[in-house]
């Protein structure tokens, strides 16, 4: 399997803000990193793409037809969302930090639930396909298809593609 991951673009968002399955807008052009990131990408195989603005807004200057799929969009942090981390109650937070695979958060989802849908919308993918979607979801991408032990800790840069191939990252944040 080959497939390449593309975070989008950065959201219009404070700096500081919880935010995961809240719809928000860019806060550049996507048409920029389009241009930047075609000639990263094969021509004519499938772009999936997460229904979230930020996501599908850059999917669809990619690709002239994008499958949109619930299945990626990003962790729902439920009444965290769009709140301050730093006035998020603190035993909460602590409680989440030492069982973030098992915790929910208030009114959300755990990401052992995330990494349940994308799994299985993984199991449905071609053998070659782009992916348009979120730090959270590339990072259960990186666990399930390379085998990556400390998944939590990866890095997924804004607006830049990896490529997994073979089982194993061929080469990560590009643009």
């Amino acid at each position: 399997m080959r497939l390449w991951l593309i975070r989008h673009p950065p959201p219009a968002v404070p700096p500081g803000t919880c935010y995961g399955a809240t719809d928000l807008p860019l806060a550049e052009d996507p048409v920029v990193h389009a241009e930047a990131l075609r000639a990263l990408l094969p021509a004519d195989i499938p772009l999936f793409s997460s229904p979230l603005a930020r996501c599908r807004r850059l999917a669809e200057r990619l690709h002239p037809a994008p499958i949109i799929d619930a299945r990626i969009r990003e962790i729902d942090f439920g009444a965290w969302e769009m709140q301050a981390w730093d006035r998020l109650d603190r035993a909460l937070l602590d409680a989440w930090a030492a069982d973030p695979f098992r915790f929910v958060p208030p009114g959300g989802e755990a990401v052992a639930a995330l990494r349940a849908r994308v799994a299985d919308f993984l199991a449905t993918l071609p053998d070659e396909a782009v992916l348009v979607a979120h730090a959270g979801v590339i990072k259960v991408c990186a666990a399930e298809l390379a085998g990556e032990q400390d998944w939590f800790s990866l890095r997924f840069d804004y607006g830049r593609v990896s490529l997994i191939e073979d089982g194993r990252f061929a080469w990560r944040n590009r643009r």
